[in-house]
C-alpha cells in the first residue's frame, strides 16, 4: 500500500497556502477531523452538551477502540486526556512513591517530564538518575542496565525527543525494565502518529500521548495507555465520578479499567475528532507514514547538510521525521522569522528547555524543522531556496 499523496493533501487544506515544517509542533488537521468537531460543536449549540454528547456517543466511545487498534492493546487499557503532559503527570503521580526510591530518566528528557520529577524529588524525596546519551544521541543502554537496583521504581523515557530526531531504543528499554521488574512509562507525544507503535513490542507498561502532533488531531487532545495488569498497583492522585463508583456514603470503587485516570467533564468534541484522527492514520498506514516522513526528513538533512554555514545536528541510524539545525551567521529567531515571511512554518528550540541536554552538546537556542507524510520533495527544494536567500 502507497499513500495516495494527492489525496491526503486535497484533505488538508492549508498544504496549498504554505509549507508546514512544524509538524513536531501541531501538524496540519485533515478536512475529516476538523468536520467531526465543528459537527459536534454546532450539535451542541442546537441542542444542548449533554443531549449532543448523548447523540454521539458512538462516535465518542469509537475513540477506545481505535487507539486499542493503534498501540495493539485492548480498549480498557485506553483512556482519554487534555494533552500528554496532564496524562504523564497523572500516571506519574499515581506510582506509590515512597522517600530514596530512584526515578530513572534519559538525557533528553521532556522539560515539562523533568520538572514534574524535580518537583516530585522535592516534596517526595525521590531520587532522579539521568542516564547519559551515547555519541549517536540514543541512551547508553549499558549503563542504563547498570543502574537498575532494587530501589528503582520507575523508568521514564522520552520516545523521541521534542529537541532532536533521534529515535530512541524504547523497545531495549522494554527489556530491561521487564528483566528487572521495573515500571516503565513511555513518553510517546513525538512517536505517535508517525511510528508504528506496538505496546507489547515497546515493553512498556505506561504510554502516553498528544492529539495535535503526528497524529493530526485537534489541540487540547491526548490518550494514555495503561497495562491492566498494573492497574490496581497504581494509585490515582484524584478520582470524580467518571473514575469511581460511590457505593455508599462512605465508599467508592475504582473503575477497572484506565478510564479510572479519566474526569468526566471533557472535551467531548476533540475526543471524537481525535479518534477520527486515529482511524485516518490506520487507513493511511503507520508503517507507510513511518517510511515516508523518513525518507523526507534524511533528504531535508542531506539538502541542509550542502548549505554553507548549516550544521545539522542530528546523527545515527534511525532518526525520526524532526531535524534540527543551526547557522554560524543567523540566530534561530532570525531564521525562523524569515521562513515565516515565505510562507514557510517551523519552530524554535531553546536551550532554556533543554538543559540536561544542549549544556552537554554545547548547543544554544537552533531551529527545528519536522516534516510529515503530506510534505513533497518539492517542498524541500524551496525551503533551502528560502534559507540560502537569507
Amino acid at each position: 500500500m502507497t499513500i495516495n499523496l494527492g489525496q491526503v493533501r486535497s484533505d488538508t487544506p492549508a498544504c496549498s497556502d504554505l509549507i508546514h515544517f512544524n509538524n513536531a509542533g501541531s501538524a496540519l488537521q485533515p478536512r475529516a477531523v476538523t468536520e467531526a468537531v465543528l459537527q459536534h460543536l454546532l450539535l451542541e449549540q442546537r441542542i444542548g452538551g449533554y443531549e449532543a454528547a448523548h447523540m454521539h456517543s458512538a462516535l465518542a466511545d469509537n475513540f477506545y477502540h481505535a487507539f486499542a487498534t493503534l498501540l495493539n492493546c485492548a480498549p480498557r487499557e485506553i483512556a482519554f486526556a487534555e494533552n500528554c503532559t496532564r496524562a504523564w503527570t497523572q500516571l506519574l503521580l499515581s506510582v506509590p512513591f515512597e522517600a530514596g526510591d530512584r526515578i530513572v530518566t534519559g538525557q533528553s528528557e521532556y522539560a515539562s517530564n523533568y520538572l514534574s520529577l524535580l518537583h516530585l524529588s522535592r516534596h517526595k524525596g525521590v531520587k532522579i538518575d539521568v542516564i547519559p546519551n551515547n555519541s549517536d544521541g540514543l541512551i547508553c543502554l549499558d549503563t542504563l542496565e547498570s543502574s537498575l537496583g532494587n530501589d528503582v521504581r520507575l523508568i521514564a523515557l522520552t520516545h523521541i525527543a521534542s529537541q532532536s530526531g533521534v529515535i530512541q531504543p524504547a523497545a531495549e528499554v522494554g527489556k530491561l525494565a521487564q528483566k528487572h521488574r521495573i515500571l516503565y512509562l513511555l513518553d510517546a507525544c513525538q512517536s505517535a502518529g508517525q511510528l508504528h507503535l506496538d505496546v507489547n513490542e515497546l515493553g512498556c507498561d505506561m504510554l502516553t500521548g498528544t492529539g495535535r502532533k503526528y497524529l493530526r488531531g485537534p489541540r487540547g487532545t491526548g490518550f494514555m495507555f495503561v497495562r491492566h495488569s498494573i492497574l490496581d498497583y497504581l494509585q490515582p492522585q484524584s478520582i470524580d465520578l467518571q473514575a469511581a463508583e460511590w457505593l455508599t456514603r462512605d465508599h467508592y470503587a475504582l473503575r477497572d479499567d484506565a478510564r479510572r485516570f479519566e474526569v468526566w467533564e471533557h472535551f467531548v468534541a476533540g475526543k471524537i475528532g481525535l479518534a477520527v484522527a486515529a482511524d485516518y492514520a490506520l487507513q493511511t498506514g503507520l508503517q507507510q507514514i513511518e517510511s515516508t516522513v523518513g525518507r523526507l526528513a534524511a533528504m531535508l538533512r542531506d539538502a541542509l547538510n550542502s548549505i554553507p554555514g548549516i550544521s545539522v545536528h542530528e546523527r545515527g541510524a534511525r532518526l525520526s521525521g524532526i531535524v534540527t539545525f543551526s547557522s554560524a551567521l543567523h540566530s534561530a529567531q532570525a531564521i525562523q522569522a524569515h521562513l515565516r515571511h515565505h510562507h514557510i512554518n517551523t519552530s524554535v528550540v531553546r536551550r532554556q528547555n533543554t538543559l540536561l541536554d544542549f549544556p552537554e552538546r554545547k548547543l544554544g537556542d537552533i531551529n527545528r524543522a519536522s516534516v510529515h507524510y503530506y510534505n513533497t520533495d518539492t517542498e524541500i527544494d524551496a525551503f533551502c531556496v528560502a534559507l540560502n536567500k537569507l
